[in-house]
C-alpha cells in the first residue's frame, strides 16, 4: 500500500483485514471484515435492501444472485450484518486494505478520511471472532453518521466503542462529511485576515485536517474496549431485540380459536 492509495491484490489480504471497495463513483465506500476463504462479513441497512434509493442495493442485487457460494448473502433475520463472498461485496469496484497503526503525519496526509487510523488494530483471531458473533447477534440500528459500515469494521478491529453517543461515530468517511463544512464554517471569519484565495485555501485545508484527527478513535478520550458479548447491553439494544423477537413470534403465531 503507498501513500496515496490503499489498493491491494487478493492475494495480499488476510483473514482478519478490514477491506473496502468504493461505490457509486467513488462517492462512498463500502467495508467489511474479510474472513479468508473469499469470505466477508459487512453491516448494511437492514430495511428496504431492494430500494433503488439504499446506497447498498447494488450490493444486494449482486448478492441475490451469486452463482459461487450458495450461502452468500447469509444475515439473521432482521440483522443488517451479512456474510457475502469476496465476488459479490466488490461488485464492481477496486479492493483495498484499511490501514491501522498510522503516523499521525500520514493520517493528516491523507486528504479522505475512511483509509486508515491511528488506533492500532487487536490480533486477527479476535477480530473475526467479534465479526462472526456479530453475524449471529447483529449490530444494531445501521446509520449513516453514527453506526455504518466503517464503524462496524473497527470495532471489528479493535473492540473500541465511543461512550458518547449523541456526537460523530468512529467512521472516518462520517468525519470528513462533518469535517469538511465545518472546516469551512471555522475557517470564514479568517478570510477578514487573508483576503487571498490560497490563504484561505490553506486555512480551510488546516482545519479539515485537524477535525478528522479529532475525531479519530486512535486520539479520542471517549471510547472504551467492550466485549462483543457486552455490546447489547451497553449501546441498550437488548430490550429492543428481545422485544423484535417477541413481535416476530406474534406475527407468526395462528390465531385463537375459542
Amino acid at each position: 500500500m503507498g501513500l496515496l492509495t490503499n489498493k491491494v491484490e487478493r492475494s495480499e489480504i488476510k483473514a482478519g483485514d478490514h477491506i473496502y471497495t468504493y461505490r457509486a463513483i467513488f462517492a462512498y465506500s463500502h467495508h467489511g471484515i474479510y474472513l479468508g476463504g473469499s469470505k466477508v462479513v459487512h453491516f448494511t441497512p437492514r430495511q428496504h435492501a431492494n430500494s433503488s434509493s439504499d446506497m447498498s442495493s447494488d450490493l444486494y442485487d449482486t448478492i441475490s444472485s451469486c452463482p459461487t457460494f450458495p450461502d452468500c448473502g447469509f444475515r439473521q433475520p432482521n440483522s443488517g450484518v451479512v456474510m457475502s463472498c469476496l465476488d459479490c461485496f466488490l461488485g464492481k469496484g477496486s479492493l483495498h486494505c484499511f490501514e491501522y497503526g498510522v503516523t499521525p503525519s500520514v493520517f493528516l496526509s491523507r486528504v479522505r478520511g475512511g483509509t486508515g487510523t491511528i488506533a492500532a488494530s487487536d490480533p486477527p483471531d479476535a477480530v473475526i471472532h467479534r465479526a462472526m458473533y456479530l453475524l449471529q447477534n447483529g449490530f444494531g440500528n445501521y446509520d449513516v453518521f453514527q453506526n455504518n459500515c466503517e464503524d462496524f469494521a473497527l470495532y471489528c478491529k479493535t473492540g473500541l466503542l465511543i461512550m458518547d453517543r449523541l456526537g460523530v461515530g468512529r467512521s472516518g468517511q462520517a468525519s470528513s462529511v462533518i469535517g469538511a463544512p465545518l472546516a469551512a464554517i471555522l475557517s470564514s471569519p479568517l478570510t477578514l485576515l487573508m483576503p487571498s484565495p490560497v490563504g484561505v485555501a490553506t486555512v480551510t485545508a488546516g482545519m479539515y485536517c485537524l477535525s478528522r484527527y479529532a475525531t479519530d478513535i486512535g486520539v479520542r478520550t471517549d471510547v472504551i474496549k467492550v466485549a462483543a458479548e457486552d455490546l447489547a447491553v451497553n449501546l441498550g439494544w437488548a430490550g429492543h431485540v428481545e422485544q423484535e423477537a417477541v413481535d416476530d413470534v406474534a406475527a407468526n403465531r395462528p390465531p385463537l380459536i375459542g
